[in-house]
């Protein structure tokens, strides 16, 4: 594990924490020249990453950029991992803040509501973070390998995987008949 400052870990702890894992608004009485110095070298060692702030969802900004818009910053796997959270779960929050700006912006809601949800941050040592590493194996999980490891009942599983993961992360779920496992699931 590498060495982290006081500040540094301080910072990665609190965006773990939060939804996406912003890392916004930094400690108390960290502004200034010292913010910039410790954001700088957490960017460089490629703990956070500045990425565009969503103002609909009030994002805190980190800087502006001159053009109207801003941006925030997030903790990436590498910063979650080096506070010891899991790679698997920092991965899959890291696809679904990607994924977002992916999406059409122009699009209105066709539910007539406005998009407040914030995302949803995983964390270690769940069952869902268990189900998330074991779809992530090349070889993938059949609902039964799901089952066994996390003792629910199979209708729970596929729920997990339909509502949670799919819907809700956002992520890729595939799916395939193979013989001898049944329906057997990944995300890719």
């Amino acid at each position: 594990m590498p060495k982290l400052t006081d500040t540094q870990s301080l910072i990665l702890s609190r965006a773990a924490t939060r939804p996406g894992n912003l890392a916004m608004p930094l400690p108390e009485g960290l502004h200034g020249a010292a913010a910039q110095k410790a954001v700088t070298a957490m960017i460089t060692r490629g703990w956070l990453e500045e990425v565009d702030a969503d103002l609909r969802r009030g994002e805190p900004l980190w800087r502006e950029t001159g053009d109207g818009h801003g941006t925030t910053l997030i903790a990436t796997e590498a910063g979650l991992e080096a506070i010891g959270i899991e790679p698997v779960a920092a991965s899959a929050v890291a696809s679904v803040r990607k994924a977002k700006p992916h999406a059409d912006a122009n699009l209105a809601p066709t539910t007539g509501e406005t998009d407040t949800k914030r995302p949803v941050t995983i964390r270690a040592g769940t069952k869902q973070a268990q189900i998330i590493a074991l779809l992530q194996r090349p070889e993938g999980a059949s609902i039964a390998e799901i089952v066994e490891a996390t003792s629910w009942q199979a209708h729970t599983a596929r729920g997990m995987i339909s509502g949670a993961l799919k819907k809700k992360l956002g992520l890729r779920i595939t799916s395939a008949t193979e013989e001898g496992r049944g329906t057997v699931h990944r995300i890719g």
